[in-house]
């Protein structure tokens, strides 16, 4: 991105130079016309803004942060608390807004500018880029504007909302438009740097094309009882995402003038006031303290946690903790216990180095700072891991064929190689020991794959669902809130039953555990799962074709949701 701003500022020197330097009414720093080399590389940062769990730079935000609260691995006291997200939410209205105003108009101007100067790459990128994420606001939210959108030119200004039925078969159409589009000669101008992502590699670009699909083809199974044929031929193709290094992810960087760092990492190293916790649910099916792995301690965690504070330390300011096990502390979700608003910046348990580039927890439990980690871990929008974790799903849904275990324990190796990747590109000078084909590693497998073995077919699934959502940890969280909408997996915490609340949160070990602190607290949630989020009361307001708002989200599913 330092490249990016390089870049920009010496279009503002062409644009604000030449014969014509006595006009008075150009403004050199805002130039009329753009090239598509300066506009690809916005796009992709871009959309990062619109799915990102936190705030690229000062600019805005993504639903991620949100959305990982709906699915148990975070928590927090904002509106995602209960799931209370309303219509004037702050991360549901910015995504909104860098998704319509920004991203989606950059990239159709990418489009129609490659087209006129015989530019494939660029609008074959353009392209899957726009399929992908309109893909993701179909799966939020159901129907959104899509054929009016952004057509102001030709005289809409109030886009109407397309169901999300209408859409989806589009999106296959524009995916494999951008697929020809990168199958052609290079043209005139082809991206090289300035395609952030892939470095300007067409078949790195065909490949995530496909695999995009083949998530489309998983999530609309329930629907769509063809899909079968068009994912055995998809996989006969091998034109997928197929290794670690070529997952479609935005590669963040350790640079912090201008910041280019995974956006967790400032809001969660940085802050006065972090905004988010880490799931006592999530951690304590890490620990095997949950029945579905019980005893069966993931090798993962610190890589997805750093503890501030050490099992014997107190806390740095000064208030008690709602949830302690050992040196993880944190709070439950739809807390009201006495606890919740306690400040716990200096002490409580945040992002490790796999999810945002933070710190290896190697037991020195310091209280972070920006110096404590780098930032520079990607953001993962599709990953191999994920792409083996849906063939494991597809298999064991019998809508293909194949070895969901073989499948299961491939999608697990690679998802420690995922972690061992991130950890190399983010690590500043700790000494991290390799994940991946571990004897800690290796162990863990051996006795998941055992469980899921000795498991009934609906067990089976759970366990895949739950590695994938495990191995998705702080990437892109629509897709674990799609997967839970779909399978009903993994199981999540609900502070209504009294077999989860605290108290009969969980099964102590036997003989209790002196590790595991739960003080007495009063949990709850007053709202039901909700089945999409509700529409920015912003967009709401101003357009004359928009629907009204969903009263209750929890009664309103996505077309693929059944």
């Amino acid at each position: 991105m330092k490249r990016i701003l390089l870049i920009l500022s010496a279009s503002v020197l062409l644009f604000g130079c030449g014969n014509n330097w006595m006009d008075i009414n150009t403004d050199p720093n805002n130039p009329t016309d753009v090239p598509i080399s300066l506009l690809l590389p916005t796009a992709e940062l871009n959309a990062t803004r619109v799915l990102c769990a936190g705030e690229v730079g000062s600019n805005g935000a993504g639903i991620g942060q949100d959305l990982g609260v709906y699915t148990h691995q975070l928590s927090t006291r904002e509106e995602a608390n209960e799931y209370g997200i309303g219509g004037s939410a702050y991360y549901l209205t910015s995504s909104w807004n860098w998704m319509y105003t920004s991203t989606l108009q950059n990239i159709d101007v990418i489009i129609k500018k490659a087209n006129a100067q015989q530019a494939p790459y660029y609008s074959g990128i353009a392209k899957i880029i726009k399929a992908y994420l309109y893909s993701q606001y179909v799966d939020l939210f159901g129907d959104v504007p899509f054929s009016e959108a952004n057509r102001k030119a030709d005289g809409i200004f109030y886009p109407k909302f397309d169901k999300g039925a209408d859409i989806y078969p589009q999106l296959f159409t524009m995916l494999d438009d951008g697929i020809a589009d990168l199958g052609k000669a290079a043209g005139t101008v082809a991206p090289t740097t300035d395609d952030i992502i892939f470095g300007g590699k067409a078949t790195k670009w065909i490949n995530t094309a496909n695999t995009i699909k083949l998530k489309l083809y998983n999530q609309i199974r329930l629907v769509d009882p063809s899909v079968g044929t068009k994912i055995a031929a998809l996989l006969a193709s091998g034109n997928l995402i197929s290794s670690t290094e070529d997952g479609f992810m935005y590669p963040f960087t350790k640079l912090r003038t201008p910041d280019e760092r995974n956006p967790a990492y400032p809001e969660t190293y940085e802050a006065t006031q972090k905004t988010v916790c880490m799931s006592p649910w999530f951690f304590e099916i890490l620990k095997g303290i949950n029945p579905l792995f019980s005893g069966v301690v993931d090798p993962r965690i610190p890589y997805y946690f750093y503890n501030q504070l050490s099992s014997t330390m107190t806390s740095r300011d000064g208030h008690s903790f709602e949830y302690r096990y050992g040196g993880f502390t944190s709070l439950y979700f739809g807390s009201h216990g006495p606890d919740r608003d306690g400040s716990q910046d200096a002490s409580q348990t945040v992002y490790g180095i796999y999810p945002c580039g933070g710190r290896y927890d190697e037991g020195d439990h310091i209280k972070v700072n920006a110096s404590s980690g780098t930032g520079a871990a990607p953001f993962r929008f599709l990953t191999y891991a994920d792409r083996l974790f849906i063939e494991a799903e597809l298999i064991q849904a019998g809508v293909i064929t194949g070895d969901a275990h073989a499948k299961l324990s491939d999608a697990m190796n690679e998802a420690f190689k995922l972690v061992d990747y991130v950890a190399t590109k983010a690590n500043g000078s700790q000494t991290i020991p390799t994940l991946y084909n571990s004897t800690k590693g290796n162990a863990y497998i051996t006795k998941i794959l055992a469980l899921f073995d000795a498991g009934d077919a609906n067990k089976k699934m759970e366990i895949i669902m739950t590695q994938k959502w495990i191995s998705s940890f702080g990437g892109n969280y629509v897709d674990q809130y799609n997967d839970y909408r779909r399978t009903g997996y993994p199981v999540l915490f609900d502070p209504n039953n009294t077999t989860m609340a605290p108290g009969g949160y969980v099964t102590p070990p036997a003989g209790g555990d002196p590790d595991r602190t739960l003080p007495p607290v009063r949990v709850s949630c007053s709202k039901l799962f909700p089945l999409s989020l509700p529409w920015p009361a912003d967009e709401l307001n101003v357009n004359k074709q928009a629907p009204a708002q969903k009263t209750d989200p929890s009664k309103y599913p996505v077309f693929w949701d059944k």
